[in-house]
């Protein structure tokens, strides 16, 4: 339950920044009456995003028991290089994501009449669609290999709280050290990702593709079994494996050990000068 909830805390929040730096600027710059063309983009988005996981969901329960493996492989696959692309995207972006969103809206808003609509219209939609289906492709790939019945929950009051949180930032109720938030829970998820990217190697050895280094690096199974309850937390947080083969666990460390020092590098060259706003009109 906590794995979902801190992915999709982080995944709302992200679009909930997006939306509000938008909903902020067109504040500031007088220009509230564009205001419900970025409800109709987020409402466009999120549509999207339920319509993709449930199409998903449909076609991958008529698979037979071998390409369903191969189906939950290739889910948790794709959902570790988005889960690592967004971390890595936004630790590069989060310096000029304003800057670039108010440029953005200036030359969506420079199109005249209903043009300058549904340019605003798209330019939100396709930042909040990328964070929707990142969720989608994450949730499917938990949901299939995790035994926590209550990851759902969990997914559900992380967007809750997502929301409200995003409402405070941009009311000005709520102070939140970004940067900090955003490395935290970077680490986070290149350690789900991990665990995502152990369970498709395993995945892959049941749909009959990957058959080598299947030797067992440890059975903790009697011990510390992955249904118990912290057996869960850990499989959830961490990519816990009760007795992982020898694939699987090459394929997590591996996967930490470049990953967490790329990600964890000082950033290197110089923060990009800031671009001329808008007057207000």
């Amino acid at each position: 339950m906590l794995a979902p909830f801190l992915i999709m805390l982080r995944e709302g929040l992200e679009a909930a920044l997006i939306v509000g730096i938008i909903a902020s600027y067109l504040r500031q710059t007088g220009r509230r009456a564009w205001l419900p063309a970025i409800w109709v983009g987020v409402f466009l988005a999120v549509a999207l995003s339920l319509f993709a996981g449930a199409a998903i969901q449909v076609l991958a329960s008529g698979f037979p028991q071998k390409m369903q493996e191969l189906f939950e492989a290739v889910i948790g696959m794709v959902a570790v290089a988005v889960l690592t692309g967004m971390v890595f995207w936004m630790r590069r972006a989060a310096r000029s994501i304003r800057a670039e969103l108010q440029a953005g809206i200036d030359a969506a808003l420079a199109h005249k009449g209903s043009a300058g609509t549904w340019a605003l219209i798209g330019m939100v939609f396709l930042a909040v669609a990328r964070e929707g289906l990142e969720s989608v492709f994450f949730l499917l790939a938990i949901f299939q290999q995790s035994r926590d019945g209550a990851a759902p929950i969990g997914a559900a009051l992380g967007v809750i709280v997502a929301i409200g949180a995003g409402w405070g930032l941009y009311a000005g109720a709520l102070r939140l050290d970004l940067r900090r938030f955003f490395r935290w829970t970077g680490i986070f998820i290149l350690l789900v990702a991990a665990g995502l990217l152990a369970g498709s190697v395993k995945a892959l050895h049941e749909a009959g593709l990957w058959n080598g280094l299947q030797e067992r690096v440890y059975d903790l199974s009697r011990i510390l079994p992955e249904s118990s309850p912290l057996g869960t937390v850990l499989s959830g947080l961490l990519g816990y494996r009760e007795a992982p083969t020898l694939g699987e666990a090459l394929a997590w460390g591996i996967f930490l050990a470049v990953t967490l020092t790329l990600f964890l590098r000082p950033h290197s060259g110089t923060v990009p000068a800031r671009p001329q706003t808008a007057g207000r009109k």
